[in-house]
């Protein structure tokens, strides 16, 4: 197996990482030098005072520029001085006079200031002529920076979030996209679209994912001839079974009408073909039924009826077919249910109805009860026959299974009821359960949606 998506995700993490620290570089020196200078009602008001200072020096009244300074100090909670620009030299050599003359005793407004100093800086603000500068400590309401503590802390933390957070969605995108196509294709191909396939959807993109794509194609490719292989086999099963059976049906009901003609011997002999003949008819419409609920998944649900009626056609023909039971029936007035299927249900509550009619000895009863529960019916079967072993409750909805030990049952019974009832009522969106009585017996409790 290729490792191109192992390569794929270290360049995109490594990407990811370089790229976030360096944005997050570039965020916080540009930040910094931006928080780092003056604001512009600073700097206007810096350069007033700066004028006034002027004003009053070019009036010659010293006493008036220290009342200013003065006033200035206290205004502020600062200190301030008027200091001359020009350097008297006591040593050394005097040509290079231009050189540092006008020395600078403090900041330039237009210069930044540092964020991280305890104290705030010192301003210079020469007057026009240079002949002298204001001198004064920068108030703390015109510091700058305020606000990086709370900027820093955003960009060490919000902005590295951010990128991962992006970073993180890109290698979700990149990993999920195909992830839901092969999601997708496999609720496709098991609600019966067999003709899915996933690995086009990826275009060029080639990888382990594509790769698992390819096998799921293989395997859907392999499922679905399957699939078709036993629809056509069921088919032409059911043509081959049902045609001899038929003529076999219409055989011995020749014979059946001419059966005084036989010995008594070989009446019961022909009784015995024709109901044998029966049954094997029962087993094949039973099988090939099962088969198709089984294959095809069929949606039933396009009828609305009345559940109260159903069950009192049912419960009047299970009367009839087992007169030496009794049948206790609980039903209200009407049970309205809407997206049914009266054939699928019908056959579903028969065969759970029978089966607990065949499993009740003589003369005891199978209770029948409707309840309304919400959003759905609850209808519930009881008999009073030897129940089932716990570990067998899901077990008995299989086909063809049957738990001899603990439930005798006659020979026309091939295990399919309970296993026909289950898919016909899923075909409907309806549920069976099976347990045990506390006081004997078995109870089938069917949940049925009311729409």
């Amino acid at each position: 197996m290729t490792r191109r998506l192992f390569w794929k995700l270290c360049l995109i993490i490594g990407t990811g990482v370089v790229a976030m620290f360096y944005l997050i570089n570039v965020a916080v020196t540009h930040f910094e030098n931006d928080m780092s200078m003056l604001s512009d009602s600073s700097r206007a008001q810096l350069l007033k005072w700066q004028k006034q200072a002027e004003d009053i020096l070019h009036q010659g009244d010293i006493e008036a520029l220290e009342q200013w300074v003065s006033n200035l100090q206290q205004q502020e909670n600062i200190w301030a001085v008027i200091a001359r620009a020009d350097v008297v030299e006591l040593a050394g050599n005097r040509n290079h006079r231009y050189e540092y003359t006008g020395y600078n005793l403090g900041r330039s407004i237009d210069w930044k200031i540092h964020l991280y100093f305890d104290h705030a800086p010192v301003m210079q603000l020469p007057f026009t002529h240079n002949e002298a500068s204001l001198v004064v400590q920068l108030p703390e309401r015109m510091r700058p920076g305020s606000l990086w503590n709370a900027t820093r802390l955003s960009l060490q933390v919000f902005l590295p979030m951010l990128i991962l957070v992006c970073l993180s969605i890109v290698l979700y995108r990149h990993i999920m996209h195909p992830i839901r196509e092969m999601d997708s294709a496999t609720r496709a191909f098991s609600s019966g679209d067999y003709s899915v396939r996933v690995r086009k959807q990826f275009g060029s993109r080639k990888d382990e994912l594509t790769q698992l794509a390819a096998t799921f194609d293989l395997m859907a490719e392999r499922i679905s001839e399957q699939i078709m292989h036993q629809r056509v086999l069921l088919t032409d099963l059911s043509h081959e079974l049902r045609t001899p059976l038929t003529r076999l049906d219409i055989a011995t009901d020749n014979l059946l009408a001419k059966q005084h003609e036989f010995s008594h011997a070989n009446q019961a002999k022909l009784e015995r073909i024709h109901k044998e003949s029966l049954h094997i008819r029962k087993l094949v419409e039973d099988t090939l039924t099962l088969s198709w609920l089984d294959n095809e998944s069929p949606q039933l649900r396009v009828e609305s009826l009345d559940i109260v009626d159903l069950l009192e056609i049912l419960i009047e023909d299970a009367r009839f077919e087992y007169p030496d039971k009794r049948i206790i029936a609980q039903l209200p007035s009407q049970a309205l249910i809407e997206n049914s299927n009266h054939r699928a249900l019908g056959q579903a509550i028969e065969n759970i109805l029978r089966n607990a009619l065949r499993y009740t000895p003589k003369n005891k009863q199978v209770d029948i009860s409707c309840h309304d529960s919400g959003n759905k019916y609850r209808i519930i079967i009881t008999d009073q026959g030897p129940g089932v072993p716990e570990h067998y409750l899901n077990t008995i909805f299989r086909p063809f299974f049957r738990v001899d030990s603990s439930r005798s049952c006659n020979s026309d019974s091939f295990g399919l009821g309970l296993a026909l009832a289950q898919r016909q009522l899923h075909a409907i969106a309806a549920e069976v359960v099976a347990n045990n009585n506390a006081t004997g017996g078995l109870s089938m409790t069917l949940w049925v949606p009311k729409k």
